[in-house]
């Protein structure tokens, strides 16, 4: 049985206890605002993804974007993590590190920020097509997108959390695709990570009930190959073990009392590339 903590106002000494977080108007409000920060940046490093172009330089480009927003990179420091963004290019699922290498023709690449504004974490993703992309990757990069917003679809109150992920794994098998299991979204707000797991595959009428007030981030993983995935020595990157292509896209939500809220969508209406 789930345990859920009603979260008064300005309280900002939660614990990741297991318990499930109930919000308030103020935190939906500050999950707006974080929300649509961590969007805007996505949108204004769009035209940066093109060929011979750093993802160090992308990096660099988000932190001050971050701070300029009044806000500091969640994942600068985090763990160790020594950057303010994910960047997963191709057969990385999630957790690529930004470094000096360049972005080539064709390639698929994930961004995944979090700005940390006024307490409260705005986190999302969103795939990039560099250059001329191979059909079979623009198709996976679609699929992807359509399995997040068939995921969001579940989410509303009386539903519960595997509704979310059995819709996503229903349509990305159907479309032939494997769907990552070892990692999942996650509860969201003044923690980073927090209750619930939102895991993208699942049996309907599981997990969690959904009730108005919950935060949470439905990320889908899904590869053009098979579902496993492998951790490289550095500790943070994974890769799909058969090296086939692998895309995600990622919403920060919040359930109302008829439905939910989408906190991170785009407000250049770049919700999925390509982005003009």
């Amino acid at each position: 049985m789930s345990e859920y903590q009603i979260v008064e106002p300005g309280d900002d000494t939660l614990l990741r206890d297991g318990t499930i977080k109930l919000h308030g108007p103020e935190g939906f409000e500050g999950m707006r605002r974080a929300g649509q920060l961590a969007a805007r940046i996505l949108d204004e490093i769009a035209p940066m993804v093109q060929p011979g172009v750093s993802t160090a330089e992308i990096d660099n480009r988000v932190r001050e974007l971050t701070i300029a927003g009044g806000a500091v990179p969640a994942t600068l420091g985090y763990r160790g993590y020594a950057h303010s963004c994910c960047i997963s290019i191709n057969h990385v699922v999630c957790h690529g590190i930004p470094s000096e290498k360049t972005l080539k023709d064709g390639d698929i690449v994930n961004i995944d920020v979090t700005p940390l504004l006024d307490g409260w974490h705005g986190d999302t993703s969103r795939m990039y097509l560099v250059g001329d992309v191979p059909l079979k990757a623009r198709r996976l990069v679609d699929v992807t997108y359509e399995c997040l917003m068939i995921g969001i679809e579940q989410a509303k109150p009386g539903n519960r959390i595997g509704d979310i992920g059995a819709a996503i794994q229903a349509y990305a098998e159907a479309n032939r695709y494997g769907v990552v299991r070892e990692f999942c979204g996650h509860g969201v707000g003044r923690l980073f990570h927090d209750a619930p797991e939102v895991v993208h595959a699942g049996r309907p009428g599981t997990g969690p009930l959904l009730r108005p007030g919950m935060f949470f981030t439905i990320e889908p993983m899904i590869n053009l190959g098979k579902p496993p995935v492998k951790l490289l020595a550095d500790g943070w990157t994974a890769v799909t073990r058969d090296k086939s292509l692998s895309a995600q896209f990622e919403h920060s939500i919040g359930i109302t009392e008829d439905g939910c809220e989408i906190f991170t969508s785009s407000p250049g209406g770049l919700h999925k590339p390509p982005y003009a």
